[in-house]
């Protein structure tokens, strides 16, 4: 009985806004680390076989080519900001504005303490077509969790939103490109970061929640 809780316990996600380490093996974290240095067409196999310290054939045996790997670490990345963001509305449900709060917050924080995973997005042009689209289908499930939460706000009169889908669309994209300029060792933290996108976030619907302090890091 001990060993089925136990289990039971250990497939339960962890809460939405801790980030522990990323569970990466060590190809990935290498390509991870070369991609985030030289970009995805600047990186090569050969120097992510060498700082697993294995030979290119070898790496080749886990990973089809360079866009295999790049595959393998979007997918991570979507798979994880999926069950947060799912995770963050579930919370509010029933609570509209609660919702985009949740939301939000754990876009912006996705994008901040995964920012090299996020910032790989920006090598999409590299992907082949069905690759591409398989990705763009993955990250449409966050974009229709948030669209599903703007459009009740809308409707119960919560928010005052003209336009549901590209409202949703617009807070999206702004929350996304967060990670092309963020960096962990600025003034502002991921929790304040968050906080003010979340601010920005109730305004654009009509829903402002009151002013937020900003804070820096000593």
């Amino acid at each position: 009985m001990v060993r089925a809780s136990a289990a039971v316990a250990a497939e339960q996600p962890p809460d939405w806004r801790e980030f522990g380490p990323l569970d990466l093996s060590p190809i990935l974290a290498a390509a991870l680390e070369v991609f985030w240095e030289h970009g995805f067409h600047g990186a090569t196999v050969r120097e992510i076989a060498r700082r697993v310290g294995m030979t290119v054939p070898a790496l080749y045996y886990h990973h089809e080519n360079k866009e295999g790997l790049l595959v393998a670490l979007l997918e991570l990345g979507t798979g994880e900001a999926t069950w947060r963001t799912r995770a963050a509305a579930e919370e509010g449900a029933g609570d509209p504005a609660k919702q985009l709060t949740n939301v939000v917050e754990a876009i912006v924080r996705q994008m901040t303490q995964r920012t090299r995973l996020a910032t790989l997005d920006l090598e999409l042009r590299y992907l082949s077509a069905r690759s591409r689209r398989r990705y763009a289908a993955r990250r449409k499930t966050v974009e229709n969790v948030l669209a599903e939460v703007v459009d009740a706000g809308a409707r119960t009169g919560v928010f005052t939103v003209a336009d549901t889908e590209e409202t949703s669309r617009a807070l999206l994209g702004m929350c996304q490109s967060v990670a092309r300029w963020y960096r962990p060792d600025g003034d502002c933290s991921p929790e304040e970061m968050a906080a003010r996108y979340v601010e920005i976030a109730l305004m654009t619907v009509g829903a402002r929640r009151g002013p937020v302090r900003a804070t820096r890091r000593r």
